[in-house]
C-alpha cells in the first residue's frame, strides 16, 4: 500500500505553491503516494490546488482578526467546527503523516494528528516564524525553514535550514527574454520592469505606479503590472491606450513575467524572495509593514545586506519607488552586480530535499 500523507495551509500563494511544489516532489519520489491537501473555505487554495491536479478539503475556519475584534466572536465556534472537520478527515483518509505550510487549516490539521500520534512536519518559510508553527513546533517530527537562526522559534534538534520551495515552472523554466516580452505584447528593445505585490495586490505599491506612470514611461520603460484584485480596474483604466503597459490582477505564467523583466519591484514574501533568488533579477524589494513582526522587512534585509537587492520603505513609498526604479534601469553596473549577490543566494532544490527528509521517517 503507498503512503497517504496530507498536506495543509494556504491563504496566500506564498503558503501554497511551495505546498504544491513539495507535493510534486513527493509524487516523483514515489508515485504511488497518494497526497489530500486540507484549506479554509472561501481561500486561495480551494482554486489554484485542483489547478495543480490535488485534491483539496475545505474548512470551516477563519484567523484571529487583529483589525477587527468583533469579527472574532464567531472565532471559538468555527475552531471547534474545524476541529470536527478535520477529524472526520482523518477518520476517512487515515493519513500516515500530516504536514504544515502556514496558512489558517495547517493549525487544526496539525494538532489533530499530533493529538493521534501521527507523524507531523512543518514547512516555515519565514525568517519570522508564524504564531501557530511556533505552538506545533513543540511536537513536529522535523521543521523545515526557509533561514537559518530558527532556533529562537523551535526545538534546534528538528530544525532543518533547506530553503523554500519554488514552483517548478520557475526554477525549471527555460523562457528566453524575447518570449518573454512577446508573450505580453511587449517591446524587445525596452527596458522591462515588473511590478507585482504578492498574489493578494499591493495598495502602496500600485498607488505609487499609478502616480508615476508617465515618468516611468516618459524614461523609455515598459511595464508589467500585475495589482491583485482590489486595484486592477483603476489601473486598467490608467493604462488604456499605453501599449507599455501591462496589466493584470493576477499573472498565472510567472516564468514569463520574469524571463521578461530587467527590474523587478516586489513585496518581500518568502516565496517572492526565493523566486527572485533563483530567476536572478535585480530587484527593488518594498515590504509590506503589517505583516507578523514585520517579517517581510527581515526578509527583504538578509539580501540588502549582502547587496543583493534594494528597499524601499513602505511609508516612503510614494517619494522614492519611481525615482529609485528609473535610477536602477540606467545604472548597467548596478543591474549586473544585484543580479550576480541574488543568483549567489538560489537554492533549487528545497522540495527534493524536504520531500527526501518526509520520506525518511515515513
Amino acid at each position: 500500500m503507498g503512503k497517504k500523507v496530507i498536506i495543509a495551509g494556504g491563504g496566500t500563494g506564498g503558503h501554497i505553491f511551495p505546498a504544491i511544489a513539495i507535493a510534486n516532489a513527493l509524487k516523483k519520489i514515489d508515485s504511488s503516494i497518494e497526497i489530500l491537501f486540507v484549506g479554509a473555505k472561501g481561500r486561495m487554495e480551494m482554486d489554484k490546488v485542483p489547478q495543480a491536479g490535488y485534491k483539496i478539503e475545505g474548512l470551516d475556519i477563519a484567523g484571529f482578526s487583529r483589525s477587527s475584534l468583533i469579527k472574532n466572536i464567531g472565532l471559538p465556534y468555527k475552531l471547534v467546527k474545524s476541529f470536527l472537520q478535520v477529524r472526520t478527515i482523518f477518520k476517512k483518509f487515515k493519513p500516515d503523516a500530516a504536514i504544515g505550510v502556514g496558512g489558517y487549516s495547517s493549525f487544526p490539521v496539525l494538532r489533530f494528528a499530533q493529538a493521534r500520534g501521527i507523524k507531523t512536519f512543518i514547512h516555515e518559510s519565514n525568517s519570522f516564524a508564524g504564531k501557530a508553527n511556533i505552538m506545533l513546533g513543540k511536537n513536529a517530527t522535523k521543521i523545515f525553514t526557509g533561514t537559518g537562526g530558527m532556533e529562537k522559534f523551535f526545538p534546534a534538534t528538528k530544525i532543518l535550514v533547506l530553503g523554500n520551495p519554488v514552483r517548478l515552472a520557475i526554477a525549471g523554466a527555460s523562457v528566453t527574454r524575447s518570449e518573454g516580452i512577446r508573450f505580453f505584447s511587449l517591446n524587445e528593445t525596452k527596458k522591462t520592469v515588473l511590478v507585482v505585490g504578492g498574489s493578494l495586490g499591493a495598495k502602496s505599491i500600485n498607488e505609487a505606479i499609478d502616480k508615476g506612470l508617465d515618468d516611468l514611461l516618459k524614461a523609455g520603460l515598459q511595464i508589467i503590472w500585475q495589482t491583485g484584485k482590489p486595484y486592477s480596474a483603476k489601473a486598467k483604466e490608467r493604462a488604456n491606450g499605453k501599449q507599455s503597459v501591462w496589466v493584470n490582477e493576477f499573472i498565472t505564467q510567472m516564468e514569463y513575467a520574469y524571463a521578461a523583466a530587467d527590474i523587478v519591484v516586489a513585496r518581500a514574501g518568502a516565496m517572492t524572495v526565493a523566486e527572485l533568488c533563483v530567476a536572478k533579477k535585480p530587484v527593488l524589494f518594498v515590504p509590506y509593514p503589517f505583516a507578523a513582526e514585520d517579517h517581510q522587512t527581515v526578509n527583504a534585509m538578509q539580501l540588502v545586506n549582502k547587496n543583493a537587492a534594494l528597499m524601499v520603505k513602505d511609508n516612503e513609498v510614494m517619494q522614492k519607488l519611481v525615482f529609485m526604479t528609473i535610477e536602477l534601469s540606467m545604472d548597467e553596473s548596478k543591474q549586473e552586480e544585484l543580479k550576480k549577490n541574488i543568483a549567489a543566494l538560489a537554492i533549487i532544490d528545497a522540495d527534493k530535499q524536504i520531500a527526501e527528509e518526509i520520506f525518511k521517517t515515513l
